[in-house]
């Protein structure tokens, strides 16, 4: 696998020269496309209200087909040429669409140059991690390796823990709730309102009996909404979902406070606890004044995505239990010679590798200069918003920024950023530098002086969004 498309690397024929292009494919005008996409759907929210939601424009209109070889493409290499010259126009694509990614968490500064001779080989890690098959193109070697580091992490002894290398973060989720499911079948599911959708997925998948809590203006769960709501359903075990950093606002849950509420209402020993560590859950252990994520407080499991703030140029997560739990999800697959207790069987034997060259190359005083970085420049975009006028939050624990959603759905997707109602966010990562926010905010300032120019328009308030103290609307900037 290459390196960072924004760092110019060599194409995945390692080669520089660019073929000419047919008309049918050109990537500036399928990202005009896109951002002058005008299909909307309308959503509900929880009290019922319609609110319109933008989705971008049905791939179908963009696609490149698949067509036949002609009899004489051996003889003439046209066909060789055409898809040279679209992949070569592709990349010059992802290069612009990396310049102008700012709003989902993923480290886009990565070079793997140095294992691009493995992606000659089908590697599959097929069933348990810890016990080969028959199937000898595996990376389990590397995939242990990277497991143990992360128990060590949480601190859960080799003896003591079971995991594996999922395909993304939603799998860690849906395995982490199916655990927990198992343990407690007749259990509820507890999730905050703004836990990632994949939990509600989970339920659903599972039929599994849900119920949403209320969190507090910062996105973190309310816990007095959290007891009422346990208080209602004594009678059943509870399985909970925790975020270390939610999807729009980045908010850390307080887990110390929830396993508290737990017990102090009857449910010592009837509990489940998954971590959704997507990706805060591996940038808190390198935040001094952080509560500590641990398997010394009786939680279940945790599971982190692995594209995100470590890197990777793939999908993928870790998934990290107790071994105690795990049997009841296990079983002996003679076609493999091992077992699988794992939710897709198959899995990428590359992500693995990719993981474990990172956290080599890195180690703990890496990472932690990295979250030091990712934490500065978020307070930088956070303060520069404020002195521009702007409404904006940064969570004590966190690089997501959230501010005013801009008015202009164009300027949205040249950014990439992810929005929800009123507000937007950045996520600032490692390959996030000053400059970059700097050029973002020049952009951003620029549209604004338009969008609200004095005596037309006026910012939204966002006080039930992100507090008063932080909206810099005409009603609250006094």
């Amino acid at each position: 696998m290459v390196g960072s498309v924004g760092n110019g690397l060599l194409d995945l024929g390692g080669r520089e020269k660019v073929e000419p292009l047919p008309k049918e494919f050109d990537p500036e005008e399928i990202v005009d496309s896109l951002l002058h996409s005008e299909s909307n759907i309308v959503g509900k929210e929880e009290d019922g209200t319609s609110r319109k939601i933008v989705l971008g424009r049905n791939v179908h209109t963009m696609c490149l087909e698949v067509k036949e070889p002609e009899a004489d493409d051996e003889i003439t290499g046209e066909r060789e040429a055409y898809m040279a010259g679209v992949l070569a126009r592709y990349r010059r694509s992802l290069i612009d669409r990396t310049k102008h990614h700012l709003g989902y968490p993923y480290n886009l500064d990565f070079d793997y140059g140095a294992l691009i001779h493995l992606q000659h080989f089908s590697i599959n890690n097929l069933g348990d991690p810890f016990i080969e098959s028959n199937y000898g193109v595996h990376s389990r070697q590397f995939e242990v390796g990277v497991l143990d580091w992360f128990a060590r992490l949480w601190e859960l002894e080799k003896n003591e823990y079971w995991g594996y290398i999922t395909n993304c973060g939603t799998e860690g989720n849906l395995h982490g709730i199916l655990v927990g499911r198992e343990v407690f079948p007749n259990g509820i599911l507890y999730a905050s309102k703004e836990s990632h959708y994949s939990v509600f997925k989970a339920a659903r998948m599972y039929r599994m009996e849900c119920v949403k809590v209320a969190t507090l203006v910062s996105g973190e769960i309310d816990c007095t909404d959290f007891r009422a709501k346990l208080v209602q359903n004594k009678e059943k075990p509870a399985i909970i979902n925790i975020n270390i950093g939610t999807t729009v606002k980045g908010a850390v849950d307080d887990l110390d406070l929830v396993i508290q509420t737990l017990e102090e209402n009857g449910f010592k020993d009837r509990f489940y606890i998954h971590c959704d560590g997507a990706l805060f859950g591996l940038m808190m252990p390198f935040i001094k004044r952080a509560p500590k994520v641990t398997f010394k407080k009786p939680i279940g499991s945790v599971s982190v995505s692995g594209h995100k703030f470590v890197g990777c140029p793939v999908p993928c997560g870790v998934q990290i239990t107790r071994l105690t739990h795990i049997n009841a999800l296990s079983s002996n697959v003679e076609y493999l010679a091992s077992r699988d207790a794992t939710i897709m069987g198959s899995r990428n034997g590359h992500a693995p590798i990719f993981l474990w060259y990172t956290l080599n190359r890195k180690g703990y005083q890496g990472f932690q200069k990295e979250v030091q970085k990712c934490l500065r420049n978020a307070h930088y975009l956070k303060n520069r918003l404020k002195e521009a006028g702007i409404g904006s939050m940064l969570n004590e624990l966190s690089s997501t920024v959230v501010f005013e959603r801009p008015k202009d759905e164009d300027f949205i997707r040249q950014w990439q950023l992810a929005c929800e109602g009123n507000i937007a966010h950045v996520v600032v990562m490692p390959n996030v530098t000053i400059e970059k926010l700097d050029y973002f905010l020049r952009e951003l300032l620029e549209k604004r002086s338009h969008w609200y120019q004095e005596g037309t328009i006026s910012p939204p308030c966002l006080a039930a969004e992100i507090g008063e103290a932080n909206c810099l609307c005409f009603s609250h900037k006094n």
